[in-house]
């Protein structure tokens, strides 16, 4: 045990740790402490470093928490991997660097929520602004960001087989986009990615690493947190395993940056959550809050996969007798296969007239293979990542021990109810639509996942259940919102957990629905904007700018709230 005092003690060095890291150190008036369970990301590893190499962390137990959901009712009993993060930068360090904002009009759902005012797109713009370089954008659009951390680069997309599917989904009745993240995100393009000069740029690289020599900063890996102290319903700091000891540190405030799962796991494990819960598993109850760990949220995916009849995809990449070669052309020039994400380009749509916004998101690849690196028994193939983005399902986080090592309950209820069921057939059926178009007849060799003999709606929803991933996009399960709300676990003003002093959270947990794309950069934004709310500071001042809206041109914003339905009666007009 230790005297230590630090004015923040922030727990978790991912992706929302990386950036209050930075953000709450700058003026060198704020002493601050890191705590991150996991390992350094070391420049030299190439698991982290090189992009393409992004499948060999997943799974592995150096790089990943290793989670697993408990059997799944709709998917037949089965158990869901879900891979986390267990290194500086967190799952940026080992995620596919795919950086999607999500739609304006998530953060308008957001925004018209009680109590919610100020976290609507207008309020939320000039954040993200704030942490990017986007250097595919124009300077002067005022969109994008031009100066911030995070430098962006836009997926290049020249091979043929991208080319050939973004004219395919403009055959298919679908319009291209010049910039999914910009003023329109329906329709197909390339994406941005975490790539910078054929290098992974994780959080950890773009905020922490840049200001580890601060003399105010301390950074501590192989530190795992296993309790919030309090004094009464006052944070006064946190317990941690370090190196074998059990150790302890003071702090003026104490801030939750572990995401969706490890957040609502240590609040529980500290007291903080449901009082059932905590009751059964004899944990004093400090505040008693039924929010914590529920409403989780997350993205499933399937990846329709064909062969492919011309030698242009990145197949032959993924022999292992050319690993020697990629390898060492990336280690002496950043080139080359193993400097791509291979996500490089996609889209998003509308799937039925009763959104208002695409509740649909494609990322298309010119190889085939899974996440786990299972390539597909083709000489040349690719594939597409589809699955519904607003999902209706909702599933809880609960721990089963006091011990902090178990692992939590993770619930996820994919596949449970009437919309998810809907939604995935119609994500099925449009994939295939688009990828039977003319400009993807000369390449198409046949499709080998799920393959000719799944057709009907209930053999597509069996498919479904058998063979879909998560996305890895666990959200939502300490959400913002008023203190009238039972459900709600922080101020949305001050990112405080209601009932405490002293205690906040800024990570995935935080958000009240999931976006509908990637949540790296919501997370990235939200953590942003956090660190003024915790400094004091006043916001940055909201944007009131145009965006793209189906049935208009332009949505006018003049300064009047009003509620954002999430249903239209307008009806479906793809371009």
């Amino acid at each position: 045990m230790t005297n230590e005092s630090y004015d923040y003690v922030i727990v978790g060095g991912g992706s929302a740790g990386s950036v209050l890291a930075d953000r709450l150190s700058a003026d060198g008036k704020h002493t601050v402490l890191v705590l991150e369970a996991g390992r350094s990301d070391y420049p030299w590893d190439l698991f982290i470093q090189m992009p393409a190499a992004l499948t060999f962390p997943s799974g592995n137990r150096f790089y990943d928490w290793r989670y697993q959901s408990d059997p799944e009712p709709q998917m037949g009993g089965r158990r869901v991997a879900h891979a986390r993060g267990k290194v500086l930068g967190g799952s940026s360090s080992i995620n596919g660097m795919i950086f999607q904002r999500g739609n304006p009009l998530d953060y308008e759902r957001w925004g018209a929520d009680a109590g919610m005012e100020s976290w609507d797109f207008a309020h939320c713009l000039p954040y993200f602004n704030r942490m990017e370089t986007t250097l595919a954008a124009d300077p002067d659009d005022v969109l994008r960001g031009h100066d911030g951390p995070l430098v962006l680069e836009r997926g290049p997309a020249r091979n043929p087989l991208f080319q050939g599917f973004f004219r395919a989904a403009e055959e298919a009745g679908y319009p291209r986009t010049d910039d999914v993240n910009g003023y329109r995100q329906e329709g197909f393009g390339p994406f941005d990615r975490n790539v910078h000069k054929g290098q992974r740029l994780s959080a950890s690289r773009a905020y922490l690493r840049p200001h580890r020599a601060r003399r105010n900063l301390t950074v501590l890996t192989r530190a795992l947190v296993t309790k919030v102290n309090f004094r009464g319903t006052v944070a006064s700091g946190v317990s941690y395993r370090h190196n074998g000891r059990l150790r302890s540190v003071n702090a003026t405030e104490v801030i939750l940056c572990g995401g969706a799962i490890n957040t609502p796991q240590l609040l529980q494990l500290s007291g903080v959550g449901p009082a059932g819960l905590l009751d059964s598993l004899g944990i004093p109850t400090v505040v008693d809050l039924p929010g914590v760990g529920e409403n989780l949220q997350d993205h499933l995916e399937v990846y329709i996969q064909h062969a492919c009849t011309k030698p242009v995809s990145m197949q032959p990449s993924l022999s292992l007798w050319r690993y020697p070669l990629i390898g060492l052309r990336w280690l002496l020039s950043r080139t080359g296969p193993a400097a791509t994400n291979h996500f490089e380009g996609g889209g998003f749509v509308r799937s039925n007239d009763d959104v208002s916004y695409p509740n649909l998101m494609f990322h298309f690849l010119p190889v085939a293979v899974r996440y786990d690196g299972q390539k597909a028994e083709a000489k040349h193939g690719y594939q597409v990542h589809i699955g519904p983005m607003y999902s209706d399902a909702r599933g809880s986080v609960r721990i089963k021990s006091t011990d902090p090592t178990v692992h939590p309950a993770l619930q996820f209820n994919y596949l449970s109810t009437d919309q998810d069921r809907r939604e995935w057939v119609e994500a099925v059926r449009i994939s295939r639509d688009i990828l039977a178009q003319r400009a993807m007849a000369d390449f198409d060799g046949g499709e080998l996942s799920p393959g000719p003999s799944v057709q009907t709606d209930a053999e597509i929803l069996d498919w479904v259940a058998r063979d879909a991933e998560t996305a890895l996009h666990p959200s939502c399960t300490a959400k913002m919102g008023p203190s009238s709300d039972p459900m709600a676990v922080l101020d949305p003003l001050s990112m405080r957990v209601h009932g405490t002093t002293g205690l906040r959270v800024a990570d995935a947990s935080a958000m009240p629905y999931v976006t509908n794309g990637n949540i790296y950069a919501p997370v990235m934004m939200l953590a942003e904007k956090a660190a003024d709310l915790i400094l004091g500071k006043d916001p940055l001042a909201p944007m009131a700018v145009d965006f793209y809206r189906h049935g208009s041109s332009t949505l006018h914003r003049d300064g009047q709230r009003q509620p954002v339905p999430l249903t239209s009666d307008a009806t479906v007009v793809r371009n």
